[in-house]
C-alpha cells in the first residue's frame, strides 16, 4: 500500500460517523484445503503443522502474536516481569469458560505447566518448561511463575494451548479423548472428524471475546494440490495456499481475478534436505557441505517456485532483527562439492561414474510426504545435481501421518526433504541442542555441537537484545559451517480466498492472524454443514 493510499484510507474511516459504519454479518461456513491429516488434537504432543493448525482455533494461550509479531495478552489480561527478570505474575481474565460449561482458571493454568514437565507426556517442547522452578496459582485468577535464571523465551512460551484440567489430570493423555475431540476455551468447537477427509469446527457462542463472524470452518483433507485446485475452482474450498505455478499462470485469468483475492508474502518457514547424522555417510561436515555446493538452490527457486521465494541460509527468516545475513553461503560450485568430498574420501575408484568408498557406492534415498509438489520437484532437481557429481539417489514419499510417526519420529530415513516454521522468537533450542537428539523429539537428525549447545543455552539467559541477538548471529554462522541441514529455500506464501470473505487485512503476522474478525456478507453465505 502507498503512503497516498494509505493516507486516503485514514481520512476514509474517520471521517465516517458511527452510524456509517459498514455492518458485519454473522454466519456462513468457510471451507480451506490441507494437504495433510492432523495426527492428534493435543498439540502439545505433535510437531506436524496440520494438527497444530487445525486444533488452533480451539485452544489459547495465555498470550499470543499480534499483527506485528509482538506479545499481547490472551487468556491473560495483562502480566508483569520482576525487575530481576525471574518472576512473571499472569493476571488472568474472568468469565473465561470452556467449550463444555466449566470455569477457566489459574488451576488450568499451574496444571498446563506441570503436565509439560510431567516425564510421561510425550512432548517434545518441555525445555522451556523445566526452566520453571516454582508455578502456582495464587488465586483463581493469578498464575505465577518463577526461574532461578533469567530466560529470554520465557514470555513467548506462555503462547501454550491451554488444555483442560478437569478432562486431562491423572490420565494417559494418549488414551485421551481429547486426542480425538479437542476441547478449549477458543473461538471455535469442535463438531467432527472424519480421519483423512475433513474436520469440522463451529463457533463457541460463548467466546470471551466475543463470536467468531463465520459460523462454521471446515478443513478438508486433499494430498494433491493439483486435486485441491480442481476443487478451490469448482467451489468446493474458500482458501488454499497456491503452489508458483497456479499463483503465476493458472490463476491470470477473468474467472479467478473475480471471484478470489491472491496474497504473496515471504513466509515464515523454510524447506530444507537433512540428514540422518547418525549415518556414518553423513558424519564428516565436507560431505555435507560438498552435498550443498552440489546443489543448485537458485534452480530449484527458478524451477520450483518460480521464483516465488529466495534462498535460505539458516533457521532464522531473513530480513528480521535476528537473521545474520553474513554466514558461510554455498553457490552452486559442482567443482567444489567434487573436491570436498574427495577430501572424505569419496572418489570414483571403478570409472562407473558413482563415487565411492572403502568399495561402497555413495547412494541414499531421499524420504518426504506425499502430496507436497515443491518437495517432489525439489527432490528431483537435487536427485539430477547429485547424479552429476557421482552421487545417486532415490527418491521416496509417504503419506504424511506415516510419514511422521513410522519414520521421523523413529528416525529411520537416510535423507528428508521437509520444512520448518520459524517462530517470532529466535530461540532454537528444542531443534539444534544434544539434549533433543533422541526419537520423538525435534532434534531428529541427530545432531551435536558443544559449541551449539553452549550458545542455545546462554541466549536463554539473556534479556538484552543486543547481546542476545550477537549469540544468534554465532548460532547461524556454526549451523552454516556445520550444514546438518542443506538450508534451500523460503517460500512465499501464496493464499488464496474467495472474495466473499471480507476482514482480511495483511500484516508482518500474514493474514490470520485476525481469523475471527472475517465474514462474509449474507446474501453469500454458504450454509453451513450439519453433523
Amino acid at each position: 500500500m502507498t503512503k497516498i493510499t494509505a493516507a486516503l484510507v485514514f481520512c476514509l474511516f474517520f471521517a465516517l460517523a458511527p452510524w456509517q459504519a459498514a455492518a458485519v454479518d454473522d454466519g456462513g461456513s468457510l471451507v480451506m484445503g490441507t494437504i495433510g491429516d492432523a495426527t492428534s488434537m493435543i498439540p502439545m504432543i505433535t510437531s506436524d503443522s496440520a494438527s497444530h493448525e487445525m486444533s488452533g482455533l480451539v485452544y489459547n494461550g495465555l498470550l499470543k502474536y499480534d499483527k506485528d509479531l509482538n506479545l499481547v495478552g490472551d487468556l491473560a489480561q495483562s502480566w508483569t516481569v520482576s525487575p530481576d527478570g525471574l518472576t512473571i505474575t499472569f493476571k488472568l481474565r474472568q468469565g473465561v469458560r470452556w467449550q463444555d460449561g466449566k470455569p477457566y482458571t489459574a488451576k488450568d493454568a499451574l496444571f498446563n505447566w506441570q503436565f509439560m514437565v510431567d516425564p510421561k507426556t510425550p512432548t517434545a517442547y518441555s525445555g522451556d518448561y523445566m526452566k520453571v522452578t516454582k508455578a502456582e496459582a495464587l488465586d483463581d485468577h493469578t498464575f505465577r511463575v518463577r526461574y532461578d535464571e533469567p530466560f529470554a523465551p520465557g514470555l513467548a512460551s506462555w503462547t501454550l494451548s491451554q488444555m483442560p484440567r478437569h478432562l486431562l489430570e491423572g490420565k494417559d493423555v494418549r488414551a485421551s479423548e481429547l486426542n480425538r475431540h479437542p476441547m478449549g476455551t477458543g473461538p471455535y468447537e469442535f463438531v467432527r472428524w472424519d480421519p483423512g477427509a475433513r474436520v469440522v469446527l463451529r463457533y463457541f457462542k460463548d467466546y470471551f471475546m466475543g463470536r467468531a463472524h463465520i459460523s462454521q470452518v471446515t478443513y478438508r483433507v486433499i494430498p494433491d494440490m493439483a486435486t485441491m485446485f480442481l476443487e478451490l475452482k469448482s467451489g468446493g474450498l474458500d482458501w488454499m495456499g497456491l503452489t508458483s505455478l497456479q499463483y503465476r499462470r493458472q490463476t491470470e485469468t477473468a474467472f479467478f481475478k473475480k471471484n478470489f483475492v491472491k496474497y504473496r508474502y515471504l513466509s515464515s518457514s523454510y524447506s530444507y534436505l537433512g540428514y540422518n547424522l547418525k549415518d556414518p555417510r553423513f558424519a564428516d561436515k565436507r560431505v555435507r557441505q560438498g552435498l550443498s555446493y552440489a546443489i543448485n538452490k537458485q534452480e530449484i527457486i527458478k524451477g520450483v517456485l518460480l521464483g516465488l521465494g529466495r534462498v535460505c541460509t539458516g533457521p532464522i527468516k531473513p530480513g528480521t532483527y535476528w537473521y545474520n545475513p553474513k554466514v558461510l553461503h554455498f553457490p552452486y560450485d559442482p567443482a567444489k562439492a567434487k573436491e570436498l568430498l574427495a577430501q572424505a574420501g569419496w572418489k570414483d575408484r571403478d570409472g562407473d561414474g558413482v563415487l565411492d568408498k572403502d568399495g561402497q557406492p555413495f547412494e541414499f534415498t531421499i524420504l518426504t510426504n506425499q502430496g507436497n509438489s515443491y518437495r517432489a520437484n525439489t527432490g528431483v532437481i537435487i536427485q539430477q545435481r547429485l547424479a552429476q557429481i557421482g552421487v545417486r539417489v532415490k527418491l521416496r514419499t509417504v503419506e504424511w501421518a506415516a510419514f511422521i510417526k513410522e519414520f521421523i519420529n523413529k528416525g529411520r530415513f537416510e535423507a528428508v526433504l521437509l520444512g520448518w516454521t520459524m517462530s517470532p522468537d529466535p530461540d532454537q533450542f528444542d531443534i539444534w541442542h544434544s539434549s533433543k537428539a533422541k526419537p520423538g523429539q525435534l532434534n531428529f537428525t541427530y545432531y551435536k555441537n558443544p559449541e551449539v549447545d553452549r550458545l542455545l543455552t546462554e541466549q536463554r539467559r539473556i534479556f538484552d537484545r543486543e547481546k542476545r541477538r550477537a549469540l544468534i548471529f554465532k548460532l547461524q554462522e556454526i549451523l552454516a559451517e556445520d550444514q546438518p541441514y542443506t538450508f534451500l529455500y523460503v517460500a512465499d506464501a501464496l493464499p488464496i480466498l474467495a472474495a466473499r470473505i471480507k476482514g482480511i487485512t495483511p500484516a508482518p503476522a500474514g493474514i490470520s492472524y485476525n481469523f475471527t474478525d472475517w465474514w462474509v456478507p449474507g446474501a453469500l453465505q454458504h450454509p453451513a454443514l450439519t453433523r
